[in-house]
């Protein structure tokens, strides 16, 4: 049992799994052990319950009904974007933009703020361990703009070197964008040093918090961050569903990323007007359903408390990491000091498909690939890795049969 003290609560993993009918079921004969949190986390049933209480009760489109599902609807819509402000402690409602997720959130700002601010000779800067979803949106800027695209240099463990970044700043640098921990490697990156240093040159910065929502403290104020996005699907939440926020400033003075319905005031065939935040940025009709349920989500995350799950994962991720590492021919990928629950890995002379798919047939579900971190594995030298991401329902049980699992797939592929 773990015990979150600051907030008077304890659990038992048992009791977190209960919550989750997805893991009460057998894969090729086994009880299911899922450790690909970081391409998706399980959802809880109060999240699925919310979703289908939508569409059983309150379904209706928002904001511009008036009758009572409509406004029942829109009520509960934006009570997400309250919930939003406080797990991030935005400033303003006006600061969180609803979107499909990290990478619509990365392609507005990048297409926006590109489009407002970025000129020829200009300078941005991302990291060696991106996320093609933030690595992309900004190629297609520089090749627009005529602007430079620099990419920090990343240590053999896995960290960003800081010297490597401090030599590329400079008075030409306008977006830093980097991810707040690695979807690949787990690395957290030392962020608030990384924006006081981009600001000193007058730079903004736009974090990638993907891997970071459903672990880590994230206090935008605190960080002094100029955009975060987040995907709801990483944190317990549903597919499609994320937030963008940015400081009210800098979305006041950007121009919109689509255009339609909502994110208007007047029309006319001569002049259109354009809405006030947040909805100069949501065209269209939303993915409602999904956003009131992530309000659910959040609450599932904050009624345990970051504190107490990241303990339960980090201490599982110290397990893991002892045991998957004493095993014959296995090398880790990405050894930094401070990690989220990601543990990546090769095995010498097996491809890390086949390790995935004998691991599939013993029922337990890991990632193999580049994790869309191809550059990030040409840096390694390799092709991609295993890896196993951990969530508050994991358990160390569990990983001894992912163990046990290696033990025979070596055994087997290596005689």
């Amino acid at each position: 049992m773990i015990v979150n003290i600051a907030a008077g609560i304890s659990f038992d993993v048992k009791r977190i799994r209960e919550q989750f009918p997805v893991l009460h079921q057998q894969v090729n004969g086994h009880n299911l052990i899922y450790f690909d949190n970081a391409a998706t986390s399980q959802k809880p049933r109060q999240v699925i319950d919310a979703l289908v209480d939508y569409y059983a009760i309150n379904n209706a489109n928002i904001h511009r009904g008036i009758h009572t599902l409509a406004e029942r609807a829109t009520k509960a819509f934006e009570e997400t974007r309250e919930a939003a402000k406080k797990f991030i402690n935005a400033q303003s409602n006006e600061e969180i933009i609803f979107t499909k997720g990290v990478t619509e959130g990365v392609n507005l700002v990048a297409h926006s703020f590109g489009k407002a601010f970025i000129k020829e000779g200009d300078e941005i800067i991302i990291s060696g361990l991106e996320h093609h979803s933030n690595i992309v949106p900004w190629q297609i800027v520089c090749e627009e703009k005529g602007a430079l695209l620099k990419v920090i240099a990343i240590t053999d463990s896995g960290e960003i070197d800081l010297d490597s970044f401090e030599k590329l700043l400079s008075g030409k640098t306008k977006m830093v964008a980097i991810n707040h921990a690695s979807n690949s490697l787990g690395t957290i990156n030392p962020v608030k040093e990384i924006i006081q240093k981009a600001h000193q040159v007058g730079a903004k910065v736009l974090l990638d918090g993907a891997q970071a929502a459903a672990h880590l403290a994230i206090d935008v104020q605190d960080l002094d961050c100029d955009f975060y996005c987040i995907s709801g699907h990483k944190m317990y939440g549903p597919t499609g569903s994320g937030f963008l926020y940015g400081k009210k400033e800098l979305l006041n003075k950007m121009p919109p990323y689509q255009a339609g319905g909502e994110m208007i005031k007047n029309v006319s065939f001569e002049k259109t007007t354009y809405n006030d935040l947040p909805y100069k940025f949501e065209a269209g009709t939303p993915n409602i359903a999904d956003i009131i349920a992530l309000k659910t989500a959040i609450e599932f995350i904050q009624e345990i408390g970051k504190p107490t799950m990241a303990q339960h994962e980090n201490e599982l991720l110290q397990y893991a990491t002892k045991k998957i590492s004493a095993l014959d021919k296995v090398r880790l990928i990405g050894t930094a000091k401070e990690k989220v629950s990601v543990l990546s890995f090769i095995v010498e002379g097996i491809h890390h498909f086949d390790i995935g798919q004998m691991l599939d047939s013993y029922g337990i579900a890991v990632r193999t690939g580049h994790h869309c971190t191809e550059p990030l594995m040409d840096r390694f030298g390799i092709e991609g890795t295993v890896r196993a991401s951990f969530a508050v329902y994991n358990t160390k049980d569990e990983v001894d049969q992912l163990v046990k699992g290696l033990e025979r797939t070596i055994k087997i592929m290596t005689k």
